[in-house]
């Protein structure tokens, strides 16, 4: 007789030898036991793991001679003796018809299955169709299936084994009981192998059975045909073949996994001209660099796992759900845990992204042994960088206790332009403020962002904090400047706003108020304060202001909010953003992008008659509005919008973090999303 390899020849032939396939083989005898035969099955899943076996074995169960219950036949098992069963085991059988819908996938084949299918069968109780790689069949031969399989004759019995099931279409799945088989585990392959063994008369010691049965992948087709390879080119001792762990890994083209273990050795002791050495050994002993990159990313993976679930450097924690997921050997546990034990979860995680884009670009490069050892330099270089969450924690972002409501602090401004309605300020007055900032400034911020947490808000009251002032130099009054006095009629101010020389120094330490944490005793400050505000609150009435207390962006940032606060004034809103704003004189000239024909249908009476009354509320009320058309210029650029008070990006940009950037980096913000939950 010629031979038979093992993949044939030890075949199951009853649902109890099947292995891995508990859940679909015990469903099957129950419904033969229970006479619940349905006309249509589906048998998916991975190559090699026992489709087209199942579909025989229930084949021989549906027509055997013998009933269940009889004494040739106790259980729902095939007799394996009738004449139905031979047949059907060699493969013979008349009723029993196994197609190979890869070749026969067309809608004439198809159309003849269906013409078949009408006679009865010719001996057995059923005529049974195995379609073999079902999903090859076209969506038009299936369409000419849909009413046989919804209303077949009750002598007709279909099933069809797939690895794609996805590509079956819905109406056609939904017509049959579908069973989706698993992977054959890896103690199953071993057990399988190792009895194959026994009955083959081959000496195997324990880590080549391993090798065999982690090469299957899950397949045990794949195993027994590597194994039936593997005793072809075995040495014989005393007339039996003898296999072992290296001549299988030379067999089938791979290394040792401790190769991996050095390198992640290696990798951890970032030693890269060792990495690059064991790698200029591997591939000049002939290995391929996408198979080396495909060992090491199972590899990793498998490390990945072993840090997941604990496994130990001794192989401790292997059992349970760590050896579900670790379908390798306990050898090979006990490695992947020592080198998952040099690395944190993250790091192994990035190791395995890195190299798993390796394999993926050598599917493609020309020079892969570049490629793959540039691969195996990165894993060295991530040991270097540190996490961007690890960098960010090392930013001061609250080194100090924020003031409470009330304390003033110090902060330097510009002092603001001379103007020509305000008395005359004396030097002894201005020397005694820059007294109190040189000693202010003298204690430092605990951190960068000390002086943004600090800030004095609009609504906290200013309080005197006593504090012993080091000693100061006296500052000599600065020289007198002379200003220019604009063209228009100065408007006198009221009596109330006249400020004297205390007003003037107390009105410093308020603005000069946000660098550090000190001020000047000054018994005197708070009432004279409370009296101008009091005083400026009463005044509110009138609409004389400096036009040095608002500057145009503030009111263009005024008359946009106001708008887009406003329902159906989103266009206008946007063209007020756009528009160029200047404060000339007593006017508020607004440059838009408009036509003059768009600029009265876009900006309306009504979106006028908001802006100046936001305007008005935010005490320009006596500066004239001028909207003005836009011009057409090819080379001016866009002027960037203002940013809306309150919005996301406006909280984004008062992060310290993001200032924090922005001071080290220059950078810029582009896009900002807003995660938080609206309700």
């Amino acid at each position: 007789m010629a031979y038979q390899v093992l993949a044939r020849k030890y075949r199951p032939q009853r649902f109890a030898d099947v292995a891995g396939q508990d859940h679909v083989t015990v469903t099957l005898m129950n419904a033969l036991t229970q006479g619940r035969i349905a006309h249509g099955y589906i048998f998916s899943g991975h190559r090699g793991i026992g489709k087209t076996t199942i579909a025989r074995i229930l084949a021989m169960a549906l027509n055997c001679r013998n009933a269940i219950g009889s004494a040739l036949r106790p259980t729902a098992e095939p007799c394996e003796v009738c004449e139905s069963c031979t047949e059907i085991k060699a493969g013979n059988a008349v009723d029993v018809i196994e197609i190979d819908a890869a070749t026969n996938r067309g809608i004439d084949e198809i159309r003849e299955l269906r013409d078949a299918a009408r006679y009865r069968p010719a001996r057995d109780k059923y005529k049974i169709y195995i379609l073999d790689e079902a999903h090859q069949i076209t969506d038009a031969a299936f369409n000419a299936l849909l009413k046989t399989l919804e209303e077949p004759p009750d002598h007709i019995v279909f099933m069809m084994a797939t690895t794609q099931p996805e590509d079956i279409p819905q109406t056609v799945r939904s017509r049959c009981q579908h069973f989706s088989f698993h992977a054959v585990k890896l103690v199953d392959i071993l057990g399988e192998l190792r009895g194959i063994a026994e009955r083959e008369g081959v000496d195997a010691d324990e880590a080549a059975l391993s090798l065999l049965a982690e090469a299957g992948d899950g397949s045990m087709r794949d195993a027994l045909s590597i194994m039936d390879q593997a005793i072809a080119s075995a040495p014989v001792e005393d007339g039996r073949p003898r296999l072992v762990a290296g001549q299988i890994r030379e067999l089938m083209g791979t290394v040792p996994n401790a190769v991996f273990e050095r390198i992640l050795q290696a990798v951890d002791g970032n030693r890269s001209a060792e990495v690059i050495t064991v790698a200029n050994q591997l591939l000049d002993a002939g290995n391929s660099p996408a198979q080396l990159a495909r060992q090491f990313v199972r590899y990793l993976r498998n490390a990945v796992i072993a840090k997941i679930a604990g496994i130990g450097v001794d192989g401790a924690g292997a059992d349970g759900v760590a050896g579900e997921l670790l379908q390798i050997s306990a050898d090979e546990q006990r490695r992947a845990g020592r080198s998952a034990a040099l690395f944190s979860e993250e790091e192994l995680t990035r190791f395995l992204q890195v190299m798993l884009r390796t394999f993926d670009e050598l599917g493609y490069r020309q020079e892969q042994r570049f490629h793959f050892e540039l691969g195996l330099l990165k894993l060295v270089h991530l040991r270097r960088l540190l996490p961007i969450e690890e960098v960010l924690s090392q930013f001061p972002v609250g080194g100090g206790s924020r003031p409470g409501p009330g304390v003033a602090t110090a902060r330097s401004v510009s002092a603001p332009p001379a103007s020509p309605v305000r008395n005359p300020v004396s030097g002894a007055a201005t020397a005694r403020v820059l007294e109190t900032n040189a000693a202010v400034v003298s204690a430092p911020a605990f951190s960068p962002f000390e002086k943004d947490q600090s800030r004095n808000r609009f609504d906290e009251k200013a309080v005197v904090v006593t504090q012993t002032v080091a000693t100061v130099v006296p500052i000599a009054p600065p020289m007198p400047v002379p200003v220019a006095v604009p063209t228009p009629v100065p408007l006198v101010a009221p009596a109330e706003l006249i400020l004297t020389d205390g007003d003037v120094m107390g009105a410093a330490l308020v603005e000069v108020g946000d660098l550090a944490e000190a001020a000047v005793a000054l018994p005197v400050f708070e009432e004279r304060r409370e009296t101008v505000i009091e005083k400026l609150d009463a005044s509110s009435s009138l609409d004389v202001q400096p036009s040095s207390l608002h500057s145009a962006e503030e009111l263009q940032r005024v008359a946009v909010d106001a708008l887009s606060a406003a329902k159906n004034q989103d266009t206008p809103a946007d063209a007020m953003a756009d528009a160029e704003w200047t404060v000339a004189g007593n006017e508020i000239r607004v440059q838009t992008e408009l036509s003059k024909t768009m600029l009265p249908m876009v900006i309306n009476a009504e979106a006028e008659k908001l802006v100046k009354n936001a305007l008005r509320e935010a005490g320009a009320g006596a500066l004239k509005l001028v909207l003005l058309p836009g011009v057409k210029t090819a080379a001016s650029a866009k002027k960037p919008r203002a940013v809306k008070s309150g919005s996301a990006q406006a909280k984004a940009m008062e992060h310290p973090i993001v200032q924090r950037a922005q001071t080290l980096f220059n950078a810029e913000i582009r896009n900002v999303i807003d995660l938080t939950d609206n309700e």
